[in-house]
């Protein structure tokens, strides 16, 4: 006879303690072997990594599922290791949700999403990736910080990497959704990222001379008071971060950058100038 199959998620509903999760799991499993029953289940150490689907509709959530069912099937099907997803208005408009959680859950696995069908901008996360083996995100270079000249605000509405922000919730954009109906809107990330180490950066085309540009830097990601707003969020110390903004602006970069946690800006530049012969400006105050 054929042998069942089921598919099996083991949580704790953001409610009991994880240590639960851990025994019952093993129970459950080994009661289902011993029925031989075979099981089709996320390997442990992704238990109870989703994020919080907070007030999400399901029929939402239904949408977001199945559009991120078809992209695995596509991205392996044609070996792809990275995307840039043209992710408003076109999605919200005709399939009625954010692409958000559905690129943080992949640039989570080490396969970088970038918005807006920014190029340069994955492949500057997927250098950061590669230089320190860990998840990147894309974010705005966004406000000032208060009246402190070395520190701004990292924002986006909400597709960085879980690993990022530990208090995690799937939320609906609000930026996007004055204008495109907060009901379409269903997907966007919220929450914010933990003081630590940062390096950034990004890669830009010289159309015009036919050559390739490149920053990187390192600072700092802070626990400074952060007003509350919705999105992906992190506040960043920068020394001399006037003069990288400066550079920034006179060479045609735009606003997006790369982040890690992590400390790789001299890997990044020789890996640029050496190897990739590209024109790169490491910053340093």
């Amino acid at each position: 006879m054929k042998k069942t199959t089921l598919g099996v998620i083991v949580g704790n509903r953001a409610f009991f303690p994880d240590k639960f999760v851990i025994e019952g799991r093993k129970e459950i499993l080994a009661i289902l072997q011993r029925w031989e029953i075979e099981v089709i289940i996320l390997d442990a150490t992704s238990t109870d990594t989703m994020a919080n689907a907070g007030s999400t509709p399901p029929a939402s959530l239904v949408l977001m599922a199945k559009l991120d069912i078809v992209r695995n099937d596509w991205m392996n099907e044609h070996s792809i290791d990275a995307t840039a997803i043209q992710c408003w208005s076109s999605l919200q408009h005709n399939y009625g949700v954010n692409v958000c959680t559905i690129m943080s859950m992949m640039s989570e696995k080490l396969m970088p999403s970038a918005c807006e069908v920014d190029i340069a901008g994955v492949a500057s996360m997927y250098a950061l990736q590669l230089a320190s083996g860990k998840p990147s995100a894309l974010v705005d270079w966004n406000n000032s910080y208060n009246n402190e000249p070395d520190k701004c605000i990292y924002y986006y509405c909400g597709n960085w990497a879980k690993s990022f922000v530990s208090e995690i919730q799937i939320v609906a954009a609000e930026v996007l959704g004055s204008t495109l109906g907060m009901e379409n809107t269903w997907g966007a990330l919220d929450g914010r990222t933990a003081a630590g180490p940062l390096t950034f950066t990004h890669i830009d085309t010289d159309d015009r001379h036919g050559r390739i540009n490149s920053y990187v830097g390192e600072g700092r990601l802070t626990d400074d008071y952060l007003s509350a707003m919705s999105g992906t969020r992190a506040v960043v110390e920068v020394v001399g971060l006037q003069k990288l903004m400066r550079y920034i602006c006179k060479n045609g970069f735009a606003h997006h950058v790369a982040m890690s946690q992590s400390n790789v800006a001299s890997i990044l530049t020789e890996a640029f100038d050496t190897y990739l012969n590209w024109n790169v400006y490491q910053h340093a105050s």
